[in-house]
């Protein structure tokens, strides 16, 4: 599925977002970043803007931008060639639940938009705070349940229905994609419960911030000192 959307990907994204999904990234970055130096990983890379939005950071010495996908990978690495960053960026097919990297390797790993269709989340984030150093930052970036407003979020799971497949058949050709997405943010989790998985992945002083209505999240945790 993924693949047969690559070539859309980034500007569904564009409109679905309104534009705010680059800012958002910019937010996410920050806080996972913050006074770090040193490599950084990009789980579920996708087209690569998180990796873009990495190597914008002079902290950031490199990126591995790791994907499932290698219609994703493919736009990603034209992407890199036309920025010239592709000496600064790796990318590589693989795994999100069985990273292929070292304890430690990274001060950061980052996620945008990908931990919703991730089989066994617990199991790659605790895969992500492996690979990060200790006092290293994960940072994940996602479509979430609207939290507490029962009304507002019946509504806006209405709208997104019924408005993204149509988007998907319209912009993407894929209207079965676009199907999926919506069906995947109602079966997902709220930002509270993302950030106690976070925390029983083995991170620390877990926060987040929610975004467009409550219907994004940024979440950040720490790897423990040793």
């Amino acid at each position: 599925m993924f693949g047969r959307i690559a070539r859309r990907y980034d500007l569904m994204n564009a409109v679905m977002s309104a534009g705010r999904h680059h800012a958002w990234r910019r937010q996410a970055v920050d806080l996972a970043i913050g006074d770090l130096r040193g490599p950084a990983l990009d789980v579920a890379a996708g087209t690569g803007d998180f990796a873009f939005e990495l190597l914008r950071r002079p902290p950031v010495s490199r990126v591995v931008g790791l994907d499932y996908t290698p219609e994703m990978l493919a736009q990603a690495r034209q992407k890199g060639d036309r920025r010239r960053v592709s000496d600064r960026l790796t990318l590589i097919r693989g795994d999100a639940h069985d990273l292929p990297f070292a304890d430690g390797r990274f001060v950061a790993a980052t996620v945008g938009f990908g931990i919703r269709n991730f089989v066994d989340l617990p199991r790659a984030l605790r895969e992500m705070a492996r690979v990060v150093q200790p006092g290293g930052r994960v940072a994940t970036l996602e479509i979430v349940k609207i939290e507490g407003d029962r009304r507002w979020a019946a509504a806006f799971a209405r709208y997104f229905g019924h408005v993204t497949p149509w988007l998907g058949a319209f912009l993407a050709g894929d209207r079965e994609a676009y199907t999926y997405l919506p069906e995947s943010v109602a079966g997902f989790l709220e930002a509270g419960q993302i950030a106690e998985m976070m925390r029983q992945a083995g991170l620390h002083n877990v926060l987040y911030r929610t975004l467009a209505m409550g219907t994004v999240a940024i979440h950040v945790g720490e790897k423990a000192l040793e």
